[in-house]
């Protein structure tokens, strides 16, 4: 991806590359190409499978993002400047790409501030989160004059999740259960970006599941913006493990994975049935954020660090293989070295498998934003770095347990090398040979060595 954040020299006026408006996209011709570039968090990826469908259906062919399609979506996230930065980079590439592409841009960074999306040369119609769904009748409208439609996500009530078909090119499947954020947590948009939780209903998740086992996906994915939430605001009121036990119990699915999941919403039930689970993988993503009190309190978090402590050490007791990955932020507002100390002496203690740092981003409209003690860009990435630095040395610890065992892994395609890649259950990544009919399937591979956190291994017959 370009890092110039240099605006490109152009001989048109921005209002020329709009003139026509969406009257361009009236006919939905079957020769028009369109390609997608997303940004962000699984339920972004799952979304942009959904817009794919829904074009395809429309009489779009799918290109590759670098084949300079007619028609460009960029599906933006705004967790932090970085991402914003690199979703406007992405719309000058595709302008790079092909001068006369219509770039349509919709996402989390569309959803709050869509003007400085639509004032970018190039892009002929900016979209919400919710307006996803209706991506087709947006782009067959001859309203001339329509370039931005985002409403007020915050006042939705119910999730438009819809339900697709199959997952395009991948070894596995997203499977969106709910959308939406109740939290207040004081450094994130997210909850401005995609309104209140919303969940879709059991049967319709347990519909998608039993479309996806029916094509033979060897690996499904639940995934949401809160997922632990899920089927609070449903009637009657369920929960995520409800919808758990139903999975196995209905379904023909034969592996399961979770997505990011709060520590709260963590409990003794919800562990045991993940650890004695056939189908589930050993796996629990867990936003830390801090390990340290104050930061975690000037944060919004609902829990202390030996809080957080127990539940780790409980996971590891009950699930001494899974992988637990944990997200963390480096630089919070006031956050002294002492209390950065204390994130890392908690970070060296856990039983972890890998950290997702984030430097600190300042994002306008949350309260993090207003508060006094913002830090110097050179200490957030220098925090970070030590940070991940930490999360290497964990996740090689972590992958060198497996050496000479046999792991289940989902055959992904292969990197440079000409070797195969696969994902093993508890999160690990193994390259092996292996023919390209694996791809997509399980295999089982005996792991021979262990290097920076990636393991080789050989195919067992």
């Amino acid at each position: 991806m370009s890092k110039d954040e240099k605006r490109e020299t152009r001989s048109e006026k921005p209002e020329d590359n709009l003139r026509g408006g969406l009257s361009q996209f009236s006919s939905l011709d079957s020769r028009l190409t369109v390609s997608f570039a997303t940004l962000g968090c699984k339920t972004n990826q799952f979304e942009s499978a959904a817009m794919r469908e829904s074009l395809e259906r429309a009489g779009y062919r799918v290109v590759p993002f670098a084949a300079g399609a007619e028609l460009v979506v960029v599906n933006t996230c705004t967790v932090t400047a970085a991402t914003d930065s690199q979703s406007r980079n992405l719309v000058r590439r595709a302008r790079r790409l092909n001068p006369s592409c219509r770039v349509v841009v919709t996402g989390c960074y569309a959803q709050v501030d869509p003007q400085a999306l639509a004032d970018l040369p190039g892009v002929s119609l900016v979209i919400g989160n919710e307006e996803k769904h209706s991506l087709p009748e947006f782009l067959a409208t001859s309203d001339a004059q329509l370039r931005v439609a985002v409403a007020d996500i915050r006042t939705e009530t119910s999730a438009h999740i819809p339900v697709l078909s199959s997952f395009t090119e991948r070894s596995r499947a997203f499977v969106q259960i709910q959308n939406g954020c109740d939290a207040c947590c004081s450094y994130c948009i997210i909850p401005h970006a995609r309104g209140p939780s919303r969940s879709a209903s059991p049967d319709q998740v347990l519909y998608q599941l039993r479309q996806l086992a029916a094509r033979e996906v060897a690996e499904i994915v639940l995934t949401g913006i809160h997922v632990g939430a899920y089927g609070l605001d449903l009637q009657p009121r369920s929960g995520l493990l409800e919808l758990l036990r139903r999975i196995e119990g209905e379904t023909p699915v034969g592996r399961l994975r979770l997505g990011s999941i709060e520590p709260t919403e963590i409990d003794d039930a919800l562990l045991t049935h993940l650890a004695t689970s056939q189908i589930i993988c050993p796996h629990l993503h867990i936003p830390l954020q801090a390990g340290d009190d104050a930061v975690l309190s000037r944060m919004r978090r609902p829990y202390g660090r030996e809080e957080f402590r127990a539940l780790i050490e409980r996971v590891a007791t009950l699930m001494p293989e899974a992988a637990i990955g944990l997200d963390v932020i480096a630089g919070f507002p006031g956050e002294t070295e002492a209390e950065f100390a204390n994130t890392m002496r908690l970070l060296k203690e856990l039983p972890v498998s890998h950290l997702h740092v984030f430097p600190y981003s300042k994002r306008p409209g949350t309260a993090a934003a207003a508060m006094s003690g913002h830090l110097p860009g050179d200490v957030k990435k220098g925090r970070a770095e030590g940070l991940r630095r930490l999360g290497a040395a964990k996740l090689a610890e972590f992958a060198a347990r497996f050496v000479g065992r046999e792991l289940e892994v989902v055959a992904e395609g292969g990197g440079k090398s000409g070797r195969l890649k696969g994902l093993t259950r508890n999160y690990l990544e193994v390259r092996f040979e292996g023919g390209l009919e694996l791809v997509g399937r399980c295999a089982r591979v005996r792991v021979l060595a262990a290097g920076n956190g990636d393991l080789s291994g050989e195919l067992v017959e």
